[in-house]
């Protein structure tokens, strides 16, 4: 059984649900970003019971169809930009589209639908997020993050990075200031 959740974007997520379903005695194959895979069919109770045990953490159960497309693209958009070594080489709408198994043009009507932005404004937002933790990490430079991140070029990067945050990238690194914002709320 396949179960969606909504605000489910860090590995700290994944261990929350991981130990709500232990406690809850209910066997998972897998549990992933906004997905659990349950070896059983659970009943009405026991989803109940899970939907207010994560609802605790700020987790939300999906049953809406058009809300689990998002939190697909979403987990699909996050894994890519936060979790990957390296950026995908393809476009980005080819390789959603692949993941995902959907004509891209019917993903990115609805995800704008239903968020009020674009996939790929949603790309560029946590991108500028990637880009912030790269930063405060100080291990690479500017041009390094750029090349990881398939930035054109480190004026393209820093362009994008003033324009969502105000502030330029090296004037943000000498603040030293951890401004991580949630990717739950993005």
């Amino acid at each position: 059984m396949l179960i969606y959740v909504k605000y489910m974007v860090s590995l700290r997520c994944k261990m929350v649900v991981k130990q709500e379903l232990q406690k809850m005695g209910l066997n998972y194959v897998n549990v992933d970003l906004g997905t659990i895979e349950i070896l059983e069919n659970i009943t009405d109770f026991q989803k109940g019971q899970l939907r207010t045990n994560l609802k605790r953490f700020g987790l939300e159960l999906l049953d809406d169809k058009r809300k689990i497309m998002i939190e697909k693209i979403k987990a699909v958009i996050i894994e890519m930009v936060h979790y990957s070594d390296e950026l995908p080489k393809v476009n980005y709408s080819n390789y959603i589209s692949e993941k995902l198994g959907y004509d891209y043009t019917y993903l990115a009507n609805t995800f704008c639908e239903v968020k009020g932005i674009t996939i790929q404004q949603f790309i560029i937002l946590n991108k500028i997020e990637r880009v912030k933790e790269l930063l405060l990490y100080d291990e690479l430079s500017l041009k390094e993050i750029s090349y990881k991140l398939h930035y054109s070029s480190v004026s393209h990067l820093s362009h994008q990075f003033k324009k969502i945050t105000g502030l330029t990238p090296s004037y943000y690194k000498k603040l030293k200031v951890k401004r991580f914002g949630n990717l739950e709320d993005l």
